[in-house]
């Protein structure tokens, strides 16, 4: 009887511990989850230069830490090139945006004030803007977490660059952390959630080069100024769907509501009619390989990695997404669930 007493207090410390070590290790992913979302930046980076390299490997036939530099060397170029011909415009054209939006923020509030209704609005925006103006106070810490953001960029970067050197070394040593009856089952996981992200990035590299060329061309015509930036502006802002495009539209808008109503309509009509022709068009156009995330998730998503995240979690949520949605249709609604219809949308040829 004691003996047996003995192996039962055995057993209950033992499974006591382990439950407090799984908690404590979960308590500790949950702390550094910043590192991992840094981690996922660096795969994101490793994607986008695999993506130019592989052409180099295929046609080529160099070996992969070539076709990476290679790669590497090209978006640098393309860049330079790209500041070059364009930066001085642009630059011209951003730093009269910042001294414009003032000014037109000036005209809108005394055609606001005008009217009963219009001074009702404006005295709830001066209202708010009384109420944010401790931010002024943040602007030490704001400074100091953008060089904070430069430099992790800068280790993303780097990173980034050694997993597209060696992209299998780093999927494998993921896999080997698994039983050896699922190695096979993570191994095509990685592959395809690897696969569906690379699609995805180039098929927004797409909308966000044809929406901003769209809407700077269309503000352009309308006589919106610095339309070039505006367009600039709501290109980048694709890379967070849903959010992005209606937070960059404000200052387009606001500035052409400073000119008169006709360009102020004219801008709110490009915008509408870019947003629809990106959502019903060009998405489904550049993204049909890729297993469509639902457009409710998306804005979920982003909210919520935004609340978790801050602006990092923002910018990397639709990434994200597009990952744990591919690995949940695979290896939940396809295998558990034995919809395969649903694996069938997100896999397909998977090469390693």
């Amino acid at each position: 009887m004691f003996f047996a007493r003995n192996r039962l207090d055995a057993g209950f410390v033992q499974k006591t511990l382990f439950l407090l070590m799984v908690v404590g290790l979960s308590l500790l992913a949950f702390k550094l989850i910043g590192i991992w979302l840094l981690v996922f930046g660096a795969v994101v980076v490793a994607t986008v230069l695999r993506a130019t390299a592989e052409p180099l490997v295929k046609y080529l036939k160099l070996r992969d830490n070539w076709a990476v530099l290679l790669a590497l060397l090209f978006l640098v170029s393309f860049l330079s090139a790209s500041g070059w011909l364009f930066g001085s415009e642009i630059v011209r054209q951003t730093n009269n945006l910042s001294r414009e939006l003032p000014e037109a923020w000036a005209q809108l509030q005394e055609r606001l004030r005008a009217s009963e209704a219009g001074a009702t609005v404006l005295d709830q925006i001066n209202n708010l803007g009384q109420q944010a103006s401790g931010v002024l106070s943040l602007v030490p810490k704001i400074a100091g977490e953008i060089a904070s953001s430069i430099a992790n960029l800068v280790v993303v970067v780097v990173a980034g660059i050694f997993m597209a050197m060696h992209p299998r070394s780093y999927r494998d040593g993921v896999v080997r952390l698994f039983p050896k009856s699922q190695k096979d089952r993570v191994r095509d996981g990685l592959n395809l959630s690897g696969k569906a992200l690379r699609l995805w990035l180039l098929g927004q590299l797409f909308s966000m080069v044809l929406v901003g060329s769209l809407t700077a061309i269309g503000l352009s015509i309308a006589g919106v100024p610095s339309a070039g930036a505006l367009g600039l502006m709501s290109g980048l802002a694709q890379f967070v769907p849903i959010v992005g495009p209606v937070v960059s539209a404000g200052p387009g808008l606001l500035l052409a509501a400073s000119e008169n109503m006709t360009t102020f309509i004219a801008a709110l009509v490009i915008y509408v009619g870019v947003s629809q022709l990106e959502s019903n068009i060009i998405t489904p156009m550049v993204q049909k390989h890729v297993a469509a995330v639902p457009t409710v998730i998306t804005l979920f998503a982003v909210l919520g990695f935004g609340s978790l995240l801050g602006p990092l979690g923002v910018l990397f949520a639709t990434p994200l997404t597009v990952v744990a949605h591919t690995l949940v249709m695979k290896f939940y609604v396809g295998e558990v669930l034995g919809d395969h219809g649903a694996e069938a949308e997100v896999s397909g040829e998977v090469k390693d």
